[in-house]
């Protein structure tokens, strides 16, 4: 993830991220001399070179600038040159230090170990490489040449030991004793076994990473699981390496790393940024500073520091040139130059030379596989074009189909909840008036006995509207009982209906009686009571 300096705040779940490599990624390095260049080694035994835009990642990214392939376990710790373009160290798990020409993509030198590699660090000029062994032993070799100079046994303690090179040649390590306590010691280079100073500081568990300032030789010791930043200032007197205080926080440390000096703001006498790596994913900036009352400028804070110009180009160093690094002064403030985009030039491979008569031939050959690749590549296409378009077919029959059904089904449901009107009586129809009191009181009504038709019938399920009408009909005097009820009827019509209603809602609830003589005889049996 690159952001910002000044983005703060959470941090957007879409953000854009560099996401190119195959597994974990185990160290990251910003190049000094182009801002927009970060190299990055990871547990795929692969290192990468990226270019952010200047304007930052608005996509994720997933293409290099170039890949380094060259260790054959993972990748633990890179570093650039410090005054030589395009050099870059990298440190891997197969006991390998390859030095690359980034700007070529080439192997310059590789350098084995009798076992794992735990750290290492260039000189001020870049002349000479120290590094940190499992075997405990301290070596300084000739990047070029990878030949051994000088080689000794450091801290007694197995755990894992890191080693510096300070500005002036002296080399600082940390480590452990036998006892696990944790220690730090300054070396001459001439005699790694007996060091100038060695200190013990506590039994943590975790190693001391330090991170040197060569402007004003402050020593900063971190380590991972601490929740605390002890810095030292190392001086040509004894005791060489003094204490000055200690940085205490409340959370522990995933991870470290610091701004370069031309980084810092000089208004407000900052001398060192940190950004330190929480547990929950928090990033937190840590800023030391000196007081001071004046305004003005302070120089014995901010002397000439390295600046992004390199002193000597990448064949220059493997051709045997050392040159100190190109120091810039921070008075009027520091201004990114601006960087034109990184491109990486590879040399042809001898192996592909070959007479003009076969490079043609291989040429027609070449062409001619691709053609039929990019042929057979057309022909699925147009097959899988007919399928999708065979498939919207149907789905289209499918979908009138179905507003066909819908619209069927709007028209019953419309039919039902629409109230049925009563058909006209045919003319010359006798219809019977009703027979009421003067009061307006109803009168009681008997039904006479009379002869009966009936035809079976069978009653839908419940619940369901039955849209048939009632198939059986009782006659009196040869007039249906529906003319006198269209015809305003009589009481005695009316409750007859009543009754016959209930009756009939009895009938439903019982049995389906399909003999027709049974059903005749019940409904006799209900006129009956009901007159």
């Amino acid at each position: 993830m690159v952001l910002p300096l000044n983005k703060t705040g959470r941090v957007d779940v879409n953000q854009p991220l560099v996401a190119g490599h195959k597994g974990p990624v185990l160290d990251i390095a910003w190049c000094p001399f182009n801002d927009n260049i970060i190299a990055s080694a990871s547990d795929d035994a692969v290192v990468r070179v990226w270019q952010i835009p200047n304007l930052g990642l608005v996509r994720p990214l997933v293409d290099p600038v170039v890949e380094l392939p060259g260790h054959e376990r993972r990748v633990g710790q890179i570093l650039w040159h410090p005054s030589a373009n395009n050099v870059l160290l990298s440190v891997g798990a197969d006991c390998k230090i390859i030095i690359w020409n980034v700007g070529t993509g080439e192997i310059l030198s590789c350098i084995d170990h009798p076992d794992m590699v735990f750290s290492c660090c260039w000189n001020w000029d870049g002349s000479r490489i120290v590094t940190t062994c499992k075997d405990r032993k301290i070596r300084v070799y000739n990047p070029r040449s990878g030949e051994i100079e000088v080689e000794d046994f450091g801290h007694e303690g197995a755990k894992p030991q890191k080693a510096i090179y300070l500005r002036d040649g002296l080399i600082f390590t940390t480590g452990f004793s036998r006892m696990s306590e944790r220690q730090y010691a300054l070396r001459v280079e001439s005699e790694l076994a007996q060091p100038v100073v060695l200190e013990e500081l506590d039994t943590s568990n975790g190693t001391l990473q330090p991170f040197y300032d060569p402007d004003v030789n402050l020593l900063y010791l971190a380590a991972k699981g601490d929740s605390n930043i002890r810095y030292f200032e190392v001086t040509d007197e004894p005791p060489f390496v003094h204490y000055i205080s200690t940085y205490q926080s409340s959370e522990p440390q995933r991870g470290m790393c610091a701004m370069p000096k031309r980084g810092c703001d000089v208004h407000q006498c900052e001398i060192a940024r940190f950004y330190k790596l929480h547990s929950k994913g928090l990033c937190e900036v840590i800023s030391f500073t000196v007081p001071r009352k004046s305004d003005l400028f302070q120089q014995d804070l901010y002397p000439e520091t390295p600046g992004d110009t390199p002193a000597i180009s990448a064949e220059e160093w493997a051709e045997g040139k050392d040159a100190d690094p190109v120091l810039i002064n921070l008075k009027e403030g520091y201004t990114a130059s601006t960087k034109q985009d990184f491109a990486v030039t590879r040399k042809p491979n001898i192996l592909n030379k070959m007479p003009e008569k076969q490079a043609a031939s291989a040429k027609t050959s070449e062409h001619s596989v691709s053609s039929a690749v990019s042929d057979s590549k057309l022909e699925e296409l147009l097959e899988e074009i007919k399928k999708l378009k065979s498939v919207v077919v149907k789905h289209e029959k499918r979908i009138k189909e179905l507003e066909s059904r819908l619209e069927v089904a709007k028209q019953d449901a419309s039919a039902i909840e629409r109230p049925s009107t009563p058909p006209t009586p045919p003319p010359g129809e006798q219809k019977q008036s009703n027979n009421h009191e003067e009061d307006g009181t109803k009168t009681a009504c008997t039904v006479h006995k009379s002869e009966t038709t009936s035809s079976l019938y069978y009653p839908p399920p419940r619940g369901i509207p039955c849209k048939a009408p009632l198939q059986s009909v009782v006659k009196t005097d040869n007039v249906p009982y529906g003319d006198h009820c269209r015809g305003g009827g009589s009481g005695k019509v009316m409750l007859f209906l009543h009754s016959m209603n209930r009756a009939w809602n009895n009938f439903v609830s019982r049995p389906l009686v399909r003999s027709r003589e049974r059903g005749t005889k019940s409904q006799q049996s209900l006129h009956e009571g009901t007159s």
